[in-house]
């Protein structure tokens, strides 16, 4: 497997003994097996000149196996002490560990402490910039997942525009946009949808609720689909019935700043640069005060991954990188507006990968 390759590599050039995975989504990432294992130990062990194994819940043993892994694969049951389980897995190879590296962002001190104990002469270095470093380029196969998961979010907000109408609830539009998505094969929604409307739309990560629509309202969707371990994210504002000049002036300013945003990005150009792009705009049209998070995120098997596009990044883009562009204006007087896109960044631009038109959709009421 490459990505096991790749580690490795990395252990040797650092004189390392043995890198331990335990994010479910980095796991996924170098050995192929989703799992959610929620309190249960899962991990990837690769060493520096040895076979790595996982370790997983003994009931997932087949479902890892199937997944194409073809190295070791370690089990414990519920009444095993899963770290001895791990631990006599590691010892095997006959290694004195004096350096094993961990996600540090991830595992708890908790889990820390029994490892300190189990390998009591091992200094723990940190893994998260290596793997950082191996996500952030997105190869071909990833792209395909990528677009595919774009159109599905497409066609998600299309339904929930076909499903507005005055006295349906946000929870009722909500419904029928995941059971349309579970209908189209989708493995699940990347994070928790969103249908706010009205006064809502001000709250940036507001939450569905029993709130009924009616005429006046901008109704903002935010969501995701995850296709074959990848996810999209997009955001789309649209208005019930002929907005006020207020609303409709906010909403062009927040498309401006996207667009102008979008057109920035290419190899060299840093994440600040493409925020203060999206800010200026939105800052000169008196709304400075109502864009209160950063322009966007990385996007891959996580919804939220690395880097994190603000306004004191100083990394250049690079080719293969994929991240979300949403600016957005939060009035609680008026109207919250957000629009997101999921760009890759390609040899000399961009390539936008969500479609779904930005032009202000005005739904009869």
């Amino acid at each position: 497997m490459e990505k096991v390759k790749e580690i490795q590599h990395f252990l040797q050039k650092n004189d390392v003994d043995a890198a331990f995975i335990t994010t479910p989504d980095n796991v996924f990432y170098v050995s192929g097996f989703k799992s959610d294992p929620h309190e249960r130990l899962l991990g990837v062990m690769i060493f520096k000149d040895a076979e790595p194994f996982v370790i997983c819940p003994l009931m997932e043993v087949p479902d890892l196996k199937a997944s194409g892994w073809t190295f070791e694969a370690v089990g414990h049951e519920d009444t095993d002490d899963a770290w001895e389980v791990f631990a006599a897995a590691a010892s095997k190879r006959g290694i004195d560990f004096n350096k094993i590296a961990i996600e540090k962002s991830h595992l708890t001190v908790e889990r820390l402490e029994r490892m300190e104990k189990l390998f009591k002469n091992a200094e723990f270095p940190r893994l998260d910039e290596q793997l950082n470093d191996m996500r952030k380029i997105k190869s071909e196969d990833e792209l395909i997942k990528l677009r595919k998961a774009a159109e599905l979010a497409d066609h998600a907000i299309e339904v929930g525009c076909k499903e507005i109408a005055e006295g349906k609830s946000e929870l009722e539009i909500l419904m029928a946009i995941e059971f349309e998505m579970k209908r189209m094969g989708a493995e699940k929604m990347s994070f928790d949808t969103m249908v706010l409307s009205g006064p809502k739309t001000a709250s940036p990560h507001g939450t569905p609720g029993e709130r009924k629509i009616q005429k006046g309202d901008f109704i903002l969707f935010d969501l995701g689909v995850v296709y074959e371990g990848y996810c999209s994210d997009i955001t789309r504002t649209v208005a019930f019935g002929e907005p006020s000049e207020e609303q409709r002036e906010i909403y062009e300013t927040v498309k401006k700043a996207e667009q102008a945003a979008i057109d920035l990005v290419r190899p060299g150009v840093r994440a600040m640069d493409l925020d203060k792009a999206a800010r200026d705009i939105i800052t000169d049209a008196g709304y400075g005060e109502y864009f209160t998070h950063r322009l966007g995120h990385g996007l891959g098997i996580s919804v939220h991954e690395f880097p994190s596009i603000t306004g004191t990044n100083e990394m250049e883009m690079q080719e293969g990188m994929v991240f979300t562009i949403e600016p957005g204006i939060y009035h609680p007087d008026i109207t919250g507006v957000r629009i997101e896109d999921d760009v890759v960044v390609t040899a000399d631009g961009v390539e936008v990968l969500t479609k779904f038109p930005k032009e202000l959709k005005i739904i009869k009421a």
